[in-house]
Order: structure tokens, then sequence, then C-alpha cells
């Protein structure tokens, strides 16, 4: 009888991984970075437990360092096969694992000034080294097309919707079919086609995220964001976007080119710093073909761009520092998406205490995180070693999340044959509690919460 053991994404919303063990073989499905406050993230540090030598295979359902980040770890600890993806995943993978190595060496760097002459040198998970092995490793595969990562084993990938290149997995096993959500997408999504149907399963993995509620309609959202432009062009303030470089970015680039097309666009400067969210912009660009439309605004000429003139890519350090030169009439989209990184926590410091300014918050935000507070409501927020009162408004956007909400996830499920057993994870207790009730009630069926360490039978 195969079995399932649940090493990550199992009462929380990050370090999804799961080890499926078979007669014959044994398959990691993700291996995803644990993400959060301090003492969530060392949990990064724990030694795997598996040893990476002994798997068949590997598959990753998309590039989202949660249920990606730590491939490179698992290479450095031992693991020469494959690592089964799509091939949008795979260009994705590139962008996000080479900035996660060169974070991990930069906060190594750092604690090591801070030990001064303490002779254990603090290391990084992974380098850059190691992330090149994992795209050597990369083997892909298009949607819907069967293939076997390992012996007795058969697997496909359907579009999930989330992200560019996201899938639910399908696998077939000793006889039994379990599925993998992986992360289900918005059907509201402005860019990405609905997440595919699936027949029939014997279990059925399911994310949680958002299992309490559903989004708030994209028009509504879209609405809401454009009167917030409007405000704060009236006010001579600027809009502070902190944005997931992958997917959100590229929705914000769509509709603000819409906006402009309409004649409806009040700013006329729109910065994009991020140098990864430029250089996954041009990865859609590459695969427009799995896209519902085009996308506005990734075409330049001359440093402006032909669909949307005001948007400009911040590249350098120096281009990023003039940003803030600005006090009010912009917009700046820049990561990171939860405020805990990146450029986008230099604009905060500039921003946050001005009345007239905006912050718009468009994506989840994990517990123990600075946007997450912003969202609870702080009243300050500590940046760089200071305390920066909050005087800008913030406006939190769920109607953009790249994640379904309770009903699309309720009617998803419903919508497998066979009357599967469903084990819910990726998803905040509270969050799997209300999805489990909304399952029994809505679709009749079963669900089981997710518990860290615990093996289930397939």
């Amino acid at each position: 009888m195969p079995t399932l053991t649940f090493l990550g994404g199992a009462g929380q919303v990050t370090g999804s991984c799961y080890l499926i063990e078979t007669a014959e073989a044994r398959v990691l499905l993700e291996c995803g970075l644990f993400q959060g406050p301090p003492e969530v993230e060392r949990l990064n540090e724990r030694a795997f437990a598996f040893d990476p030598r002994t798997l068949d295979a590997v598959i990753v359902s998309h590039a989202h360092l949660d249920h990606s980040g730590l491939l490179p770890k698992l290479v450095r600890a031992g693991y020469t096969g494959a690592i089964h993806v799509t091939p949008p995943t795979r260009d994705l993978l590139e962008l996000l694992l080479e900035d996660a190595a060169f974070l991990q060496a930069r906060d190594a760097e750092w604690e090591n000034r801070r030990r001064g002459r303490n002779p254990e040198a603090h290391e990084p998970l992974y380098t850059t080294d190691d992330v090149e092995r994992v795209l050597a490793q990369c083997r892909t595969v298009e949607y819907r097309r069967r293939f076997e990562p390992a012996a007795g084993i058969g697997a496909r990938f359907r579009d999930a919707g989330h992200i560019l290149g996201s899938a639910i997995v399908e696998l077939e096993l000793e006889g039994r079919r379990l599925v993998f959500s992986g992360d289900l997408g918005n059907r509201d999504s402005l860019l990405l086609r609905d997440p595919e149907t699936v027949a029939a399963a014997d279990v059925v993995l399911l994310e949680s995220t958002y299992g309490d509620r559903d989004h708030r309609s994209l028009a509504a959202t879209l609405a809401e964001f454009e009167q917030i432009l409007v405000e704060a062009a009236a006010h001579a303030g600027n809009v502070i976007v902190p944005a997931f470089a992958v997917e959100r970015t590229q929705e914000l680039l769509y509709f603000l080119g819409e906006l402009y097309e309409a004649g409806r666009l009040p700013q006329q400067r729109i910065f994009l710093d991020s140098p990864m969210a430029i250089a996954a912009t041009e990865v859609y660009r590459r695969y427009e073909r799995l896209l519902d439309v085009r996308i506005p605004g990734i075409r330049s000429h001359a440093g402006r761009h032909r669909v949307l003139p005001p948007l400009q890519y911040s590249l350098t350090t120096e281009d990023s520092m003039a940003i803030n030169r600005i006090s009010g009439g912009a917009i700046i989209i820049a990561g990171s998406g939860m405020c805990n990184g990146g450029r986008v926590r230099f604009h905060l410091k500039h921003n946050l205490w001005r009345p007239q300014a905006h912050v718009v918050i468009v994506g989840f935000q994990a517990r123990g995180t600075p946007g997450r507070a912003l969202v609870d409501g702080a009243r300050t927020l500590r940046l760089f070693g200071e305390e920066v009162e909050v005087r800008a408004r913030v406006h939190t956007l769920g109607g953009f999340s790249a994640h379904a909400g309770q009903s699309q996830l309720v009617e998803w499920a419903r919508a497998i044959g066979g009357r599967p057993r469903v084990h819910l994870v990726h998803g905040e207790p509270e969050k799997t509690a209300a999805l489990r009730a909304a399952l029994a009630a809505r679709a009749g069926l079963t669900a089981t919460p997710a518990e860290p360490g615990r093996t289930i039978a397939l």
C-alpha cells in the first residue's frame, strides 16, 4: 500500500513538502521554503526527514519559493535525480532560486559580521552553484502529457491557473489515483486560464489558503484600485504597491495599461522597481501562448513603453534611490510582496509617514511579516532600525489574489468523480477548519486537516 507523509505545508501556508513511498519508489512532491517570522524560517535549517540520496524523483507544482525554495538544499544534500516541472516553471525557478541564493549569501555575511570572531561561521542554506545543479536536473513536461517520474508511477500536469506554469499534479500509483491541487488559481485572474478540472481521484490534497472566505469580485477590486489612484493624484500622494515579482506584477501592468488606453490613468510616472519582476515579465512574454491575454507595457523602446508610456524600469540601486526624491504623483511597484525584504522597504520608509500616501496590499501576507502587520492595522513599522509612523492609508485588495476562494475550492473538489478522501494542506488552522465545514455541507466530502509528520495510507 503506497503512503504519503506530510513534511511541510501542513497547518501553515509555507514549506510545502510531501513524501510518497510505494513498493518500488520514493518520490518527493514539492520542496518548499519555510517563510515568515524567524522561528518559522529556522525550520529551513533542519536536516531533511529522509535521505535525499534515496529519492527516485522530485515533482514541483510551481515556482513560488514556498513550493520550490529548498530544492538547492536538496541537491546539496545529495539528490542527483530528475526534478519534473512545466517549462515556464523551470524558467521562473532560475529567477527565484538565484535571488534566494543571493539573499542567503548576503544574510550569512551579515550574521558572520555580527558574530565577529566567533569560530562557528554561519553558512548559507545553499549557493548559486547549488541552484545551477537544480536547473541542470530539471526535466520539463508540457500540460496534459503523461510521464513516468519513477518505476510504477504515472503522472500528468494540468493547468492550475495560479501563476504562469503552475500545475495540478495527478499521480497513478499501485492502482490508486492521487491528485494534488497545487495552489489553485482565482477564476477572476486577469491573465491566466481557469484551473482545469479532474475527472476522478481516490485521494486529493487540497490547498486551503483562503478556505474561510471568498474574494471580492475582480470588477469591484479594480474599481476600488482605480479610485485609490484618483484620490492619490488629487492629493499629490505616492501609491506604493508591494508586489510579488511573479503574476501580481504582470496583472498590475496589464490593468494599468488598460486604464492608460482608456484615458483614465491620472499618474504619469510609474516605476517597476524590482529587477526580478522585470525579468519575470519577460518570461511571461515568452509564454504568452499560455495566457488569456497579451500583457501591455512589456515591449520597450528607448526606455519608454508603447502601450504604457508612463512606465519606467528601475534596474539599478541608483534608479531606485532616485524614486525616493519624489514626494507625490507616482505609482511605485516594488518587491517584496510581504514587505519583508527588497526595495519596497525603502519606499515604505520614505512614504509611510505621509498622510497623502497610499499603500496598496494586493497579495497574501503571512503571519509575522511586515505586510501582515500593515494589514492588521499597525501604527508603526520598524524599518532599518527605526520605528516609522504609519500615517499613509493602507488598502487591502483581496480580489487580486492568485488563490481560489472558498467557493471556488469547494466547486473544484465537488467536480472530482469517485468521492475521494480529501486532505487539506497549505492553510492556517482556522482557514482549514472553515473549508472542512464547507466541503461537508456543500459537497458532501469528508476532509481531514494535514498534520505535520503524519503518514497516511493511500
